[in-house]
């Protein structure tokens, strides 16, 4: 039988889960809210238009209560872990003030995301706080379903990114003792299965929900897993000591997740994750567990095809109100470089100035050094240079420009080449321009990589150098040629009205 509930809040909307939780939820049926922090993060999202959205801050009580008015459900999605040392005490203030809120304006249910772990266990710091924090929730008497989940395994999850990047970069892999700890991995599809169907199964409401995939395994298993999945031989050689200190510092270093995060999650490691009961096969009995397997199969798939809807890090970006001229990041397996300028010319002349690069125009910076990249792919049997271009101003999607391919075009606003060059690995270069004001816009012009084992990440490092002159030089120079053009037309318009005069 359908569920009475409505409106549903949805905390976190930005954040790995929240962001593919809405979604689902308006396929069922129901009227979403989202609350944000900075709701101008959640431009872009397919399903914004969709939803109501309120701006408010779980850590600050009084942006709470008008998010709260007419909402009989409300998804606490929230975590701190980024925020610092102190996460646990910003996670007890953030429940706290949302239990709060949400007793004053009579929601019936919330439904909060924990971590599984035996609580009659030395838990670590971080999944003690991930506990502690459904219980906070539940000091305010307003019914609270906690999920309990272990490793979430989806394209662009924390932990499978970790998984991820530690088994495609190392052959040989040194282990601590957490190697042997045992994991029941649950596939992203089936922990939002469960969060769906909680609103749907009154049963659920004030119940502590244990969640797990169909298998029990070693984080050794994980790894090993992975590798499997894509045809990669990789060894795990076990050590009696390795601190979670320095697997962070080792993690920080071989991918994209900082130590500051990597490290209480680490802690976590020495923890069993494992479901001690059979509750959520009896409330959920529709629900059917993926096995770890099929779970890795399923987010490799959505990684090769680009469909990941949201990454882990996607919460943790901040919203900047200035612009930062370089940003080197690293985003679900591909390195980015983007490099930002505020030019004093209008988007459609930027557009004009981006869009007629290659070809008889050339690449603006150290062309030399883009004819002899197109030699060198000549002579490794790539495209090289000599494709030059269909039309030396118009561009439209699946031209060839010199070695690239144009992959996206949106007039006045983007342009996305795709490289058919030789290279280990996958390589995009996009322009986007945005209006700041009536004279001034806003180029923002990245490179995109993603490496193709040791070798792809050997090309990017080692050349990086010269790739970070000739992008900036690149960036300046349609800046500057973008102003003269128009400065020009402004002096063309001037010299029209005064003749006319």
């Amino acid at each position: 039988m359908k569920s009475t509930l409505q409106t549903v809040l949805v905390t976190g909307a930005t954040g790995y889960i929240g962001g593919r939780l809405v979604p689902r939820l308006l396929e069922s049926g129901f009227r979403v809210r989202c609350l944000a922090r900075d709701p101008a993060r959640l431009e872009g999202r397919s399903w914004l238009g969709q939803v109501e959205v309120s701006a408010g801050d779980c850590l600050r009580a009084e942006t709470l209560p008008g998010a709260m008015q007419g909402v009989e459900a409300a998804f606490y999605l929230v975590h701190s872990m980024a925020g610092g040392h102190d996460f646990e005490q910003r996670d007890v203030l953030a429940a706290r003030n949302f239990a709060g809120a949400a007793k004053q304006a009579g929601v019936r249910r919330i439904l909060y995301l924990g971590g599984l772990g035996d609580p009659d266990t030395a838990l670590s710091e971080h999944l003690r706080s991930r506990q502690e924090t459904g219980a906070v929730l539940r000091e305010a008497s307003v019914p609270v379903t906690e999920f309990r989940a272990p490793v979430i395994v989806g394209s662009g999850s924390l932990s499978f990114e970790i998984i991820r990047y530690l088994t495609e970069r190392l052959p040989v892999m040194i282990c601590p003792r957490w190697l042997y700890t045992r994991v029941q991995p649950i596939a992203i599809g089936n922990v939002l299965d469960y969060l769906v169907a909680a609103l749907d199964t009154p049963e659920s409401t004030g119940r502590i929900i244990e969640i797990g995939g169909a298998d029990v395994l070693t984080y050794g298993d994980l790894l090993r897993g992975y590798a499997k999945a894509r045809g990669l031989r990789r060894w795990l050689v076990p050590v009696p000591v390795l601190t979670p200190r320095l697997s962070s510092y080792w993690v920080h270093l071989v991918t994209p997740v900082p130590a500051a995060i990597a490290s209480p999650l680490i802690q976590g490691l020495r923890n069993d994750v494992v479901v001690r009961d059979n509750l959520a096969r009896e409330l959920f009995p529709n629900i059917t567990p993926l096995d770890y397997g099929t779970a890795v199969r399923l987010a490799l798939a959505n990684l090769e095809t680009g469909r990941v809807e949201t990454a882990w890090s996607d919460a943790l970006a901040s919203s900047q109100g200035d612009v930062a001229p370089v940003v080197l990041a690293t985003q679900e397996g591909i390195i980015l470089e983007r490099r930002q300028r505020l030019v004093r010319a209008s988007a459609a002349v930027v557009y004009g100035a981006f869009t007629r690069l290659g070809g008889e125009t050339g690449w603006l910076c150290m062309n030399w050094a883009w004819v002899l990249r197109g030699c060198l792919d000549r002579l490794l049997g790539g495209v090289g240079l000599r494709r030059g271009r269909r039309d030396p101003q118009d561009v439209r999607a699946g031209d060839a420009v010199d070695f690239w391919r144009v992959e996206a075009v949106e007039p006045d606003r983007l342009l996305r080449l795709r490289a058919e060059m030789k290279v280990p690995g996958r390589a995009w270069l996009e322009f986007q321009v945005e209006p700041v004001d009536a004279r001034t816009s806003r180029l923002s012009q990245t490179a995109f990589f993603a490496p193709r084992g040791l070798a792809g990440l050997l090309y990017w490092y080692l050349l990086y150098p010269v790739h970070a002159v000739i992008f900036s030089g690149m960036a300046r120079a349609l800046a500057c040629r973008s102003e003269r053009t128009a400065a020009s037309d402004s002096s063309t318009r001037s010299t029209v009205a005064r003749r006319s005069s």
